[in-house]
Parts: C-alpha cells; sequence; structure tokens
C-alpha cells in the first residue's frame, strides 16, 4: 500500500475531541439469552463494560448520553437508570436521545458539541436496545376508561364506567417498524428502493452472504475487538454475537419475500434481523485524554446530519450525507481509507451505492453537478454489517465509528467514513481520523 500524502483535518482554535475507548455487549437475536432483561441492565453492561477496559475513574466523567428508539416506559431516562446501576456519581447528570437508527450517533455527536463548547472534558455517549420485550399498548378507549375509572370517586361512578367496556377495548396496539408519516413499513420502503434502483434478489443475497462471511471471518480473527463478555442473571456468561450465520446462495434463495408478496426482493435473509445489546464509547477533549495518559484510538471530525422525504427515498441518508461531511473536511472519497455503513437491508446498502454513482441522481435529486461515487467493496464493511453482527437499533452508530478506529489501525489508513439511514428520512455520516501512532 503506497502511503498518501496526510491531509491535516485539525481546525485551529478548534478542540480535537478523541475516542479513547468503545465496547458493546455481544449483539444477540431478540427472544435468545438476554430475553428477561430490561434496556438499562444491558446499557449498564456497557457501561461496566467501558469502565473495566479504561479504568477511567467513575467521577472524571462529565456527563453521560445515551440513545435508545423504543422507550421502556419505567426507564424512559435509560441513560440516568444504566449509569446509576453501574456505579457512576449521582453528581454526574444523565440523558437519553432518539433519532431512529441514528440514535447513537446522535448521543457521541451530543457529546462532541459539549466537548467543543467546554462544557465538559469527558463524556460517554453509548446506546441500547432491547427487542424482546417492547410496550404493547391497550387501544385507545381502554386507556381513556382506565385513567378515568382511576378518577371516579364512588362505586357507581365505577360500576358504571366498567358497564361501557366492549370486547374491541381489548384489542392491544402492537408497536411495527412503520413510518408515522406514512404508515409504510420499513420492509416495504426498502423493497421499493431496491426496485427503483435495479437491485434484484440474487445481488441482495449474495450482499447479505457477503456479510455474513466477512462477519464470522472477523469474529473467528478475534478482530471484533469491541465486545466484552457479559454474565447473564441466572444464565451464562454471554460472549459473542449470535446471529452471524453463514448460509448458501442456495438456502437463502428459497426463502418467500417478507414484506411485498409475491414479486417482493427483501427476505428475512437479506435483512437485519431484530436485535438485543448495548454500546459505550469514551469521549474526551484531546489535552485531556494525554493528561490522563491515555492512548487515544482516533479523532472524531467533522460530520451532518441529513434528511429528505420520508416516502421514497427513507433510506437514502448515506447517498446524501457523504458528500456533505467530505466537503466539509475537504476530502475526496480517494482519501477515505475505511468504510463503516449501516446496513439495514442488503438492499437499502445497493441502492445507496448505485445512487452514490450516479450523476443522473445527483444532478436530479441533489442538486450536485456529479455524483460522489460508490466507496470500493474491497475498503467496505470488511468486518461484516449489521445484516451479520445485528443491529439493536440505538446501539449501532457507536460500533460503526470503533469499527472503523480498529480497522484503521489494523488496515494502516487514516481517514474512514462512517453513514447511516433512519426511519423518517434521516441520515448520518461521520469523518474518524487514526490517531497518529
Amino acid at each position: 500500500v503506497q502511503p498518501k500524502s496526510k491531509k491535516t483535518l485539525a481546525k485551529s482554535g478548534v478542540k480535537n475531541i478523541v475516542v479513547v475507548e468503545g465496547v458493546r455487549t455481544p449483539f444477540l437475536q431478540s427472544g435468545t439469552s438476554y430475553a428477561d432483561l430490561m434496556p438499562h441492565d444491558l446499557a449498564r453492561a456497557a457501561l461496566q463494560g467501558l469502565l473495566n477496559r479504561t479504568s477511567v475513574p467513575r467521577d472524571v466523567v462529565d456527563y453521560i448520553v445515551y440513545g435508545t428508539v423504543i422507550q421502556e416506559v419505567k426507564t424512559s431516562n435509560v441513560a440516568r437508570e444504566a449509569a446509576l446501576g453501574a456505579g457512576f456519581s449521582d453528581k454526574t447528570p444523565a440523558h437519553t436521545v432518539t433519532m431512529a437508527c441514528i440514535s447513537s450517533n446522535q448521543a457521541m455527536t451530543t457529546g462532541v458539541g459539549m466537548i467543543a463548547a467546554g462544557q465538559c472534558d469527558v463524556v460517554v455517549a453509548g446506546g441500547v436496545e432491547l427487542m424482546s420485550d417492547v410496550p404493547i399498548r391497550h387501544s385507545r378507549k381502554m386507556r381513556k376508561t382506565m385513567l378515568t375509572l382511576n378518577r371516579a370517586k364512588t362505586l357507581g361512578q365505577k360500576l358504571s364506567l366498567i358497564s361501557k367496556i366492549r370486547p374491541d377495548y381489548f384489542a392491544p396496539e402492537l408497536p411495527a417498524v412503520a413510518e408515522f408519516s406514512t404508515s409504510e413499513t420499513m420492509g416495504h420502503s426498502a423493497d421499493r428502493l431496491a426496485a427503483a434502483f435495479a437491485v434484484s434478489r440474487l445481488e441482495q443475497d449474495e450482499y447479505a452472504l457477503r456479510s455474513h462471511t466477512l462477519a464470522k471471518k472477523a469474529q473467528d480473527g478475534g478482530l471484533l475487538l469491541d465486545v466484552v463478555p457479559f454474565k447473564v442473571p441466572g444464565k451464562d456468561t454471554v460472549t459473542k454475537d449470535n446471529g452471524i450465520r453463514p448460509s448458501s446462495m442456495e438456502q437463502m434463495g428459497k426463502l418467500k419475500p417478507a414484506f411485498v408478496k409475491p414479486h417482493g426482493t427483501v427476505t428475512a435473509a437479506n435483512s437485519s434481523f431484530l436485535t438485543d445489546g448495548a454500546s459505550a464509547i469514551l469521549l474526551m477533549s484531546e489535552e485531556k485524554a494525554l493528561a490522563m495518559g491515555y492512548k487515544p484510538k482516533a479523532y472524531l471530525r467533522d460530520f451532518v446530519y441529513v434528511s429528505q422525504d420520508p416516502k421514497d427515498q427513507l433510506l437514502l441518508g448515506p447517498t446524501y450525507a457523504t458528500p456533505k461531511v467530505l466537503e466539509k473536511a475537504g476530502l475526496t472519497m480517494a482519501d477515505i481509507d475505511v468504510f463503516e455503513f449501516h446496513e439495514a437491508f442488503a438492499g437499502q446498502i445497493l441502492a445507496n451505492l448505485k445512487a452514490m454513482d450516479s450523476d443522473w441522481f445527483a444532478q436530479n435529486y441533489m442538486g450536485r453537478k456529479s455524483k460522489v461515487g460508490a466507496p470500493p467493496l474491497e475498503k467496505f464493511n470488511n468486518w461484516g454489517g449489521s445484516l451479520s453482527l445485528g443491529h439493536p437499533f440505538g446501539a449501532t452508530g457507536c460500533r460503526l465509528v470503533i469499527t472503523a478506529a480498529h480497522r484503521l489501525k489494523k488496515e494502516g489508513g487514516q481517514y474512514g467514513l462512517i453513514a447511516a439511514c433512519a426511519a423518517g428520512g434521516q441520515g448520518h455520516a461521520m469523518i474518524v481520523e487514526l490517531y497518529p501512532q
């Protein structure tokens, strides 16, 4: 590999923000070993894993931010509950953010902003999702009746209210991975996106197989350094992700379409699965990290958030965010050594790669003169991605960042680009730079 001329991204007068360390619990298919836990249990395990690995004194942490998507009602500020459970000082403030699949990206960049503004020197950011147990609500009619019943004074009033309850009141409201604005499930949207960009079923299955194969290789090769073991109360210690399953094209080809029947191309095998897991990342100003004797892993450089039409362009966040973040940083695609993109569906990834490589799309939809170009696959998600490792909605962003940092070190690169789509037609991209070794 020819060493490239180094472009420096440090900006004068702006604090450099570094990643000291990042960890995550093993990501597990929902309904497996984490099935009886609550989200704050997983978040606490990630925080404790980060403390164990870094030995950072708990009272040095100025602030904690966590991302989550489907909130457990009892622990709506899961950051605070997890922090208290992990033994952080009750004087350390903590808040929770939500931005669909980029929730922990939002947690990290919130931390970056706090450090850059001089409010904090040390922030822990992270994310958690427990899809094994999501809140299921009573119908609105039933909720209204129960709330009124709670306020009823006399037995007569109570009986009168109870007598009005009808069988249909008992039908629950089930959560769905669907857009509020369009009522369309994400899988349907992915299927339409794949069709719009002429991404075949074969291409999607091949890409999904690539993800699982690379993840298995990385897992077996000990490359997934961010995973910390977690002793599940009353069960065994979990040490690795359990959704990595390299199959064969033949087996994958037998699966029926999951959303658009009978002619859709999105199946259970080429989509990310419902996942439980949590992540945590230690961010500091560079001077604080060095003063404390830490060797940072990477700089967090420029980042952008984008949003577009949630109906037809729900999952195209990376296409819109990538050229913006490169321009902001003064880099080109050729400067990027490592790409880590969130894989919601194989069809979504391949549609983004085609959109990024299309002058027509850039000119007609993005108001740009020319395309940014598609990332070369030999630099892309080389240790697997969300299709194989799993995707706990709130936790994936931190996995992308720490994986990019580890890959830069292992592969001898300088710049990494992470990108992700999210529900609501939103997206995120960030530049990560290897800390000088």
